[in-house]
């Protein structure tokens, strides 16, 4: 019986994240941004409970993929693409917002790289596809009105599309939240991360979207200053 409770969990991401889809094509954003956060609740607890019940499992590997590609890489698509759709007086033409669901397929190839780099043990190489997803959904439900207010602001979200592409494949180290040992010596990056990130949350849901930007600047400028 124990066996399935992981990937029970995990088929609570995939369908939270069919949820979160649902409400992206249907324009209520904050909806489908709740449900991308209930789907990152079920990701973090499937692996942890693969551990401590000692049942991990190459289907539950494969599963727990499929699971984060809708929930982390079709869900905010489907929410960028609605935003695109609804700014459309700024689009030369209406197929350009399509362009959105090239996230999932990158979102897609990270996974997959995910599961045959070794490298990534205590840290990602790459951003991490909750990131990305917690990213675009918070920018869009918190910011959304602002960037549909300028053709130069949406023009910047459509190119970061791009750049979140790249950044999910990208062969650049970035920092985990996970602890061997508590000490504040060895831990100093992510006790001042969890720290700076205090005032950001007061900003509302936009202050997701900066959290998750201030992540991958730390994590650049760590790379650079430990070389």
């Amino acid at each position: 019986m124990k066996k399935h409770i992981p990937n029970t969990i995990t088929c609570c991401n995939l369908i939270s994240g069919c949820i979160a889809t649902y409400w992206a094509f249907c324009g209520v954003w904050d909806l489908a941004l709740l449900f991308i956060i209930i789907g990152a609740v079920f990701d973090f607890f499937d692996g942890m409970s693969a551990r401590l019940l000692g049942v991990s499992s190459p289907i539950g590997k494969e599963l727990d993929s499929l699971a984060d590609d809708i929930t982390f890489g079709l869900a905010p698509s489907a929410i960028i693409f609605d935003f695109f759709v609804s700014g459309n007086q700024y689009l030369p033409c209406y197929y350009l917002a399509y362009a959105a669901f090239i996230m999932a397929a990158f979102s897609a190839l990270r996974l997959a790289k995910f599961n045959l780099d070794e490298r990534q043990a205590m840290g990602f190489i790459g951003l991490p596809t909750p990131a990305n997803a917690l990213f675009w959904g918070a920018l869009v439900v918190g910011a959304g009105d602002w960037l549909a207010s300028s053709p130069y602001l949406f023009y910047a979200a459509f190119i970061g599309i791009f750049v979140s592409c790249w950044l999910l494949i990208a062969d650049i180290p970035m920092f985990a939240m996970k602890f061997k040992t508590w000490g504040f010596r060895e831990n100093k990056l992510k006790y001042g991360f969890l720290i700076s990130c205090l005032p950001l949350l007061c900003l509302g849901v936009v202050g997701i979207a900066i959290i998750i930007a201030w992540y991958v600047i730390l994590s650049v400028a760590h790379n650079y200053t430990s070389k």
